[in-house]
């Protein structure tokens, strides 16, 4: 008799229906409410990492900001480890929430003080968050140099960030948020500043911490070939919604939503990511029905008046009419 199968843990993060709607003003013009993210919904396992990927303004960013409290929502939940920290902490981030979610910001030169030097960068969170004593931090921090692949170690301790190299800079980073010993991390755009000669180090650095720290990760990114070489699934984001989720190497090569075809077209033009292009007059967005409905090469009448709900298709999940709906 085979035995039953282990549970599943739960994930180390469970958002459900997050939302947040800015104010835009103007000195002639009239304010308007921007919706950023609207009704967001997603897990990420330990060990597994998820990229939100989008054109500029579909919310990536903002959703990082929300995880990382630096923005409240409008409404939903941000449960980490089973734990709802909007209710526990409604008003801002506690230390112990800080220690658990870090960030490795997109410009490494900008995230680290330049006049202080790598010591400093790396043993100030071990001191803060009781991970080392003035005894031990420098070891510790030396430690964690090694662990990023900055060698020698020794050497590279008494450096500031001017006499660093990008990517030894941003190994510096990760080497900070990693003193913390956190259970995600969020990486908003780690390689795009970097000389394409060194991105898949850090990329390759990621993934290596991910695996053997079992560290759960959200990468920012408008980079597929990233996004596909560390992320375990992706998240396609349009004007603030999820309209794809699925597997890295199935979102990337066999996209199922118009709007993921057209990103992945404006790659094979351009070379990079860029803004989908329409192929009719955009206009404003669409007061009802789907809101990629105005681009949408395949826009059926439907498109113009009911917005479409999530459909299963092959591995991914699909907010589009061109799929039937799943029957229960």
């Amino acid at each position: 008799m085979n035995a039953p199968p282990e549970p599943r843990s739960r994930p180390i993060l469970e958002v459900e229906g997050l939302s947040k709607t800015f104010v835009s003003r103007g000195l002639l013009t009239t304010s308007r409410p921007v919706k950023a993210v609207a009704d967001v919904s997603f897990t990420v396992d330990r060990g597994e990492a998820v990229a939100l990927v989008g054109e500029s303004g579909s919310g990536k960013s903002t959703i990082a900001k929300l995880l990382l409290r630096l923005e409240q929502p409008d409404a939903g939940k941000i449960m980490l480890d089973g734990d709802d920290v909007l209710v526990r902490e409604p008003r801002r981030a506690s230390l112990a929430y800080r220690r658990r979610v870090q960030m490795v910001f997109q410009d490494p030169f900008g995230s680290l003080n330049r006049t202080h030097d790598v010591a400093h960068h790396i043993e100030r969170p071990l001191l803060r968050h009781g991970r080392a004593t003035k005894h031990d931090a420098r070891a510790k921090a030396i430690e964690l140099l090694h662990t990023v692949g900055l060698e020698p170690a020794e050497e590279f301790i008494s450096r500031r960030p001017y006499e660093l190299s990008g990517g030894q800079r941003q190994r510096v980073a990760i080497a900070r948020s990693l003193a913390v010993d956190p259970d995600l991390l969020i990486a908003d755009e780690p390689t795009s500043m970097l000389d394409v000669s060194i991105r898949m180090g850090i990329l390759t650095l990621l993934t290596r911490l991910k695996t053997e720290r079992q560290l759960a990760m959200v990468m920012i990114t408008h980079d597929l070939a990233s996004a596909r070489y560390l992320a375990d699934r992706v998240l396609v984001l349009f004007r603030g919604r999820i309209v794809e989720d699925g597997p890295a190497d199935e979102v990337v090569t066999a996209p199922a939503h118009p709007y993921t075809k057209a990103l992945l077209e404006s790659i094979a033009d351009t070379g990079r990511l860029e803004q989908a292009a329409p192929t009719r007059d955009p206009g404003e967005l669409p007061m009802e029905g789907c809101p990629f409905s105005n681009r949408c090469p395949d826009v059926m009448d439907v498109c113009l008046k009911i917005e479409p709900s999530y459909r299963v298709f092959r591995n991914q999940r699909v907010r589009c009419h061109l799929y039937p709906e799943n029957k229960d």
